[in-house]
């Protein structure tokens, strides 16, 4: 009986893993939601996001960030999958949440007002970037 039970629950674990995981090609279809306001290579409304995972956060040289995303980079927060799929679900919230984890005060909102509010779409977008280096 034993035996059938952590088969069923390493099963039960495989098919969840399986649901969230993180697939780049969907991602892409998803980005063309991004691409009113970015491009991997170049700023249009928002930064260029080609290398984003990796990147401290509000430091494109030459795009004007918000003071509230700069207030963030000075908080040490470097782009990873984890955060930014958090940020893509409502990022004026994150990003105060972030900066006062760290102790620290800054005033205004994120200047990226769209919100992903579906987990797979987040990561899925999240899994693009991440190959977009």
């Amino acid at each position: 009986m034993k035996l059938f039970s952590a088969a069923v629950a390493t099963a039960a674990v495989l098919v969840a893993g399986s649901a969230s995981a993180q697939d780049a090609t969907k991602g892409k279809s998803v980005f063309n939601q991004c691409k009113a306001c970015h491009m991997l290579d170049k700023a249009l409304v928002g930064p260029p996001l080609k290398g984003v995972v990796g990147r401290k956060a509000g430091s494109v040289e030459g795009y004007s960030y918000s003071a509230l995303m700069k207030a963030a980079g000075e908080a040490g927060l470097v782009w990873n999958d984890q955060e930014l799929v958090e940020y893509l679900k409502n990022p004026t919230e994150y990003l105060k949440t972030y900066v006062s984890s760290k102790g620290k005060t800054a005033s205004g909102a994120s200047k990226m007002v769209f919100m992903l509010a579906s987990e797979d779409q987040r990561k899925n977008v999240v899994a693009y970037l991440d190959e977009q280096k």
